[in-house]
């Protein structure tokens, strides 16, 4: 038989009965069950041996099939994928800025791209675990999620919507991985700890449901013995109960035991000794400070300096009348106002333009009056800032070498080569050249990056630091080169302590997040090439920094505690089980002893209301007929020609002997006095709908009917219409009523 909802609230405590019934209808209404009919409890009927699993009943669950038990793979791998690519996604914040200039570049407009795709992936990580957190709920609470369908047409676009930005991921923008990884070599320890607090979590339903398959695994090899006709047909539910806890419990602790042996294998450089600490890296600001200026920007620069860089990177291209001016971009769309100026020309390379009219475009305002900032977490400019800003214009290459000069630091730039029909196409090197050194700035301040006619370069100013890319040990001894600036997430996969033992100093582009920053300190980089400079310039030490006698402390501490708390988890499973089981076999001789006294407790019923004919005569119930209606009304069939005389011997043993009557007539003699009108209101409360509507059928007269004349004595009819018809507020006193009448 299938229980009412009332059963089931009975067995959710979330927050009070009240609370239980919003929680019940929310957790239908959000996984799209319409009604209670849709859902199949996981425990369908109550025997001697407890509740048995819905799988195990006769009953058919209506409405759940093959197809919905193959679903939720489905269901389990958008949760999985989710998580993938949104962890995937936030540990590569350092990489915004890029993917948002990269989008630009194709559809010209600006925004917050990087963004968006954080709060979908957030939006599909959480729809995804919400339906597994509250399909796990009710199952826990004994139901079978039924999907709507809508929720299952959503999980597979959510499954082909990662699938397909993971995708892109691996096959365009590879870099991505590299930097998760190396996320991890910081994170890893955090990681190792949360992952066995969560162990410890999960190890509560787990260690619930192995213990309960091990109990239905025992009751069906009981069965296999008593029964040999379904010997087969158990088997095989053995075989699956086996199946289960291996399924279940195999992979818990397999990763419970990987988890408690990975720090041998996590190496973090952030995990070493007191006083080995490198110092910490110098600076370059990365076209300035562009989240306090407009970038390649005099402001900018300034503001760097500021900061407390060390030295200031920028990128430099040549005008069509061979001025070196600062300009990152390959067009003027994003920085500058050409699209008010001159529309036409707004996809123009820059160095196709003279500089007597680049000079004249404003490139500051875009960064105070545009609704969107170039950097999501930039902080709201001054009064008198955003009016510098407002007036800045595109810089010449030789006043970033004043500035930097004035103020003793290091320039390092980019050098873009012109395009193919410029007229200093084939020596634009020679022409910066000579103009770096005609600014009388001193020589080893500058970093040269360009390689192309490199050793022109040596020659015309030996003074220059030369700076390579990530060249093979052997060729930058040859070229004599002591300085590398590379990728961050190519460096620390390709010969990080080989360049470190050949003494290469190494400079990182593009280092944004303090985590990444607390990567290079702890790997005693030297210095780092940063757009947020006044953020990093604040650390004091790395972030997640740790001896290892420290971190071997927490990893046995934790590692024991869970241990310990896991065990203890199971342990109170497995006594919880068996105490119900202790409970269940000692309950019918409690029972009996209880009727032996004649105990003025009340009748034992089992999911039943205490004033229905069942809880007073059980075996009267078992073969009843229910007819429609609000109230259903309780018809005991007729009696047969054939019908055995052990059914008339269980009902004559049910009734209460006279002189135990007798004997519980002496007691409680307080409450003598209100026997009579407690029988009275209940008979007038209980009767008078039976006179008004004669055509209806009580259960009690017919109940009187048809065993009074078999079974019960002439003299004492009202006593027994007594027992059947008190309301629950006098059912405590039937027994003490029985005896006044």
């Amino acid at each position: 038989m299938l229980y009412h909802l009332d059963y089931w609230l009975l067995h959710l405590r979330v927050a009070g009965q009240a609370g239980e019934k919003v929680f019940t209808w929310t957790l239908l209404l959000l996984l799209g069950i319409e009604t209670w009919e849709g859902v199949v409890p996981y425990f369908l009927r109550c025997g001697e041996r407890g509740l048995v699993p819905a799988h195990e009943s006769s009953l058919e669950s209506p409405g759940l099939g093959m197809r919905e038990k193959l679903f939720y793979p489905f269901l389990i791998t958008s949760f999985l994928l989710s998580l993938i690519l949104l962890f995937v996604w936030i540990e590569t914040s350092n990489e915004y800025f890029g993917f948002d200039w990269v989008i630009f570049l194709g559809t010209g407009y600006w925004f917050f791209w990087s963004i968006v795709l954080l709060s979908l992936f957030g939006i599909l990580a959480a729809y995804c675990t919400l339906l597994v957190v509250l399909a796990f709920l009710l199952v826990w609470e004994g139901y079978e999620p039924n999907l709507h369908w809508s929720h299952k047409v959503l999980v597979l676009l959510v499954i082909v919507t990662i699938s397909f930005f993971l995708w892109i991921l691996f096959t365009y923008w590879r870099d991505r991985w590299l930097t998760t990884g190396l996320s991890l070599q910081i994170f890893a320890p955090y990681v190792h700890l949360s992952g066995i607090t969560m162990m410890v979590i999960l190890s509560w339903p787990v260690g619930f449901y192995l213990i309960h398959l091990e109990e239905e695994a025992r009751i069906r090899r009981y069965k296999m013995a008593n029964y040999d006709r379904e010997k087969t047909k158990r088997c095989n539910t053995l075989t699956k109960l086996r199946a289960l806890q291996v399924a279940i419990g195999l992979p818990f602790f397999l990763i419970l035991l990987c988890l408690y042996v990975i720090p041998l294998g996590i190496h973090s450089p952030c995990i070493q000794e007191e006083g080995k600490l490198g110092p910490k890296p110098d600076f370059f600001g990365h076209r300035g400070a562009p989240m306090l200026g407009p970038e390649n920007t005099m402001m900018s620069f300034e503001k760097a300096v500021e900061q407390g860089a060390w030295g200031l990177e920028s990128d430099v291209q040549l005008s069509l009348d061979h001025v070196p001016f600062l300009m990152h971009d390959y067009d003027l769309r994003r920085t500058t106002n050409i699209k008010e100026v001159m529309p036409n020309a707004s996809l123009t390379h820059p160095s196709l333009f003279h500089w007597r009219f680049l000079s004249t475009l404003n490139a500051g305002k875009w960064f105070v009056q545009s609704p969107l900032k170039p950097f999501y977490r930039m902080k709201a400019l001054s009064k008198a800032d955003r009016e510098r800003a407002e007036n800045q214009t595109i810089p010449k290459l030789i006043d970033l070498l004043e500035l930097a000069q004035k103020e003793k630091k290091f320039v390092m730039f980019d050098l873009n080569a012109p395009p193919r029909k410029h007229p200093v196409r084939g020596t634009y090197i020679r022409r910066v050249v000579r103009l770096i050194l005609d600014s009388k700035i001193e020589q080893h301040l500058i970093f040269w990056l360009p390689a192309f006619d490199r050793e022109y370069v040596k020659q015309a100013a030996p003074g220059f630091q030369q700076v390579g890319r990530l060249y093979s040990i052997e060729r930058l001894t040859k070229e004599n080169i002591s300085r590398i600036n590379v990728d961050y997430k190519r460096l620390f996969y390709n010969g990080l302590r080989d360049y470190k033992a050949a003494n290469i100093k190494i400079n990182l582009y593009l280092v944004n997040e303090p985590w990444l920053y607390s990567l290079a300190w702890c790997s005693k980089i030297h210095s780092v090439t940063t757009d947020n400079i006044h953020i990093l310039s604040q650390l004091d030490q790395p972030y997640f920094l740790m001896t290892p006698g420290y971190y071997m402390f927490m990893w046995l501490l934790m590692d024991s505690v869970s241990a310990v708390l896991i065990v203890t988890v199971f342990y109170f499973h497995w006594r919880r089980n068996a105490q119900q089981k202790k409970n269940t076999e000692d309950g019918p001789s409690a029972t009996d002893q209880e009727s032996s006294n004649l105990s003025i407790n009340s009748p034992f019923r089992v999911m039943e209301s205490p004033w229905t004919l069942a809880s007073l005569y059980p075996a009267l119930t078992k073969s009843r007929r229910k007819h429609p209606g609000s109230h259903h009304l309780l018809v005991v069939p007729k009696k047969k020609a054939n019908e055995p005389e052990q059914v008339r011997e269980v009902i004559k043993s049910l009734m209460p002997h006279e002189d135990a009557v007798r004997q519980l007539a002496s007691p409680k003699k307080s409450f003598e006095p209100t026997w009579d009108d407690a029988r009275k209101y209940t008979l007038q409360t209980a009767l008078p709908p039976l006179k008004m509507n004669k055509p209806a059928v009580s259960s009690i007269e017919t109940f009187q009917s048809e065993i009074e004349p078999e079974n019960i004595p002439k003299s004492k009819p009202s006593q027994e219409s007594s027992l059947t018809v008190f309301s629950p507020t006098t059912s405590m006193f039937s027994t003490g009523l029985v005896s006044k009448n």
